[in-house]
């Protein structure tokens, strides 16, 4: 069998208390999936075992005992740990965090030695994971700091992607943050992904304003005239597709996001409030700009609704589907031009 026929993906399972082992479950409770990949969680058959009876589930899992186990056409379990876990189905617990951890950390390691091909990690808790081994804001900076590359957030589904200029920081930082050096990185890591795990051989960019209505001339703000439009002629004069900045408040609104392959939003709310005011449950949060391959649903914990049986698997189902066809698209191309005259 053709090695991208079945990709191994690891699955982290986030918080143990709160959806992420359900939407896991859910998801694969639909066989045909097993045709698709061979999927690897990383958590323990105590935890699994846990939420399946909360939930009444019975999706088949095979533990295995480490990576060169997995079976194709099995879900397997590898038990990254074999404590006793105190479970606390739709709260948030510090034990929740550290095993969220346990579990996203094994399955980097892995990533990384190319055990599996790509991660698919469940929504995390950002406040109950920290620890001395996890300072950082969410799951695209930790990734930045452990595999190679520079991490690009960006939200998508088939007609709309969201990319951000800074992602997880406080909103009276992002003025000081946004400089011409940062533009032109986002921008080339955008361009890049576009071109090699999307196909799109010419990309066509937006960048959002860092004030209101562009700044209106000054009157709010002269970031933008200063920072943003100068940098942007000077990405335009290198031959790129990119345009801006635009007034975030009626671009979406308008449809104008329709007319290009990716956005750029100056921060975290400007981008991400739109996107999942269009598309929430049904995005995916991909991590560009890295060696390997990471998406994640565009939603959290939901400790409101965990252990109750109503959590929606779209948006993880989505993540799955997105990690093998940006895997599939992004080795397609290396193949293509790895012999490429310079």
């Amino acid at each position: 069998m053709n090695k991208l026929d079945r990709i191994i993906v690891g699955i982290s399972v986030g918080d143990v208390n709160g959806i992420g082992v359900e939407i896991i479950l859910k998801t694969f409770e639909d066989k045909r999936m097993l045709e698709f990949c061979t999927p690897v969680i990383y958590a323990s058959n105590k935890i699994i075992s846990t939420h399946k009876n909360i939930l009444n589930l019975n999706t088949p899992i095979q533990r295995v005992h480490n990576i060169e186990n997995s079976i194709p056409g099995k879900i397997n379990l590898i038990n990254t740990w074999v404590e006793d876990v105190p479970i606390e189905i739709g709260k948030a617990t510090k034990i929740g965090g550290k095993y969220a951890f346990f579990s996203l950390k094994a399955a980097v390691k892995d990533l990384n030695n190319g055990n599996i091909d790509v991660l698919v990690t469940a929504p995390i808790n950002k406040k109950t994971i920290q620890s001395d081994e996890f300072k950082f804001p969410g799951h695209t900076e930790y990734l930045d700091n452990e595999i190679e590359g520079h991490a690009l957030m960006i939200l998508m589904t088939n007609e709309i992607r969201v990319a951000l200029l800074t992602g997880h920081i406080p909103l009276g930082e992002v003025s000081k943050t946004i400089t011409p050096e940062l533009i032109h990185k986002k921008v080339s890591i955008l361009l890049n992904t576009l071109k090699h795990d999307f196909s799109i051989t010419k990309p066509k960019i937006a960048i959002l304003s860092i004030n209101p209505h562009v700044g209106d001339d000054g009157v709010i703000g002269n970031e933008d005239a200063t920072i943003l439009i100068p940098t942007i002629e000077e990405i335009q004069k290198e031959g790129n597709l990119v345009y801006g900045p635009y007034a975030a408040d009626s671009f979406f609104g308008s449809g104008a996001y329709e007319n290009f392959d990716a956005i750029l939003a100056a921060y975290h709310d400007q981008g991400l409030t739109p996107f999942k005011t269009l598309a929430f449950g049904e995005g995916v949060n991909f991590t560009a700009g890295l060696d390997k391959i990471r998406t994640s649903p565009d939603h959290g914990t939901a400790f409101d609704i965990a252990g109750k049986g109503i959590a929606n698997e779209s948006s993880f189902k989505e993540a799955l589907f997105s990690a093998i066809a940006i895997f599939k698209t992004r080795n397609q191309n290396r193949e293509l031009t790895k012999d490429a005259l310079k």
